[in-house]
């Protein structure tokens, strides 16, 4: 036990990195942006939309490295999950919640890598719905993760 604390505790360093944030408060309609989109969204661009699919390019920036300089898992779960959720969302309709999340994390991206974040929809049936999210470095296509997502939500009415 003393040895996951111990693992768990901040540096000098990283102490003083959180006590610069600034944390906005929650968002609210038209109105500030939260510290979760500020922190975690912020730079994912969206290339390409087609009904089933979206396409996105996402630049690793430091804040979501680990100790070691690599984009951390928990930071790539969250693109699976932001990029997994776009692809079924419909306009008006309260977002989806995550069922179930599978992950294989198949290398690193360093800080400044650009990369390539596809999803596309696997099936529906009612309002569960099942993805699957590529995470690909940009410049070396090499794959960093590949994830399956499954969603629950409304679906839009058939009258």
């Amino acid at each position: 036990m003393e040895k996951a604390r111990l693992s768990l505790q901040l540096t000098q360093e990283e102490s003083e990195s959180v006590s610069q944030l600034t944390i906005h408060p929650p968002r609210r309609v038209g109105i500030d942006h939260s510290f979760y989109e500020d922190f975690a969204l912020r730079g994912i661009h969206v290339d390409r939309v087609e009904p089933g699919f979206v396409s996105c390019t996402f630049k690793v920036p430091p804040r979501l490295t680990d100790r070691n300089g690599n984009l951390a898992t928990g930071a790539i779960a969250n693109l699976v999950d932001e990029v997994g959720g776009a692809v079924v969302h419909v306009e008006g309709l309260p977002m989806n919640v995550s069922v179930d999340m599978s992950i294989s994390f198949l290398s690193t991206a360093k800080v400044h890598d650009e990369l390539e974040i596809d999803s596309r929809v696997l099936g529906q049936k009612g309002g569960y719905k099942g993805t699957a999210v590529l995470v690909r470095n940009k410049a070396t296509g090499e794959i960093i993760a590949e994830g399956r997502h499954s969603l629950f939500g409304k679906h839009p009415s058939k009258m």
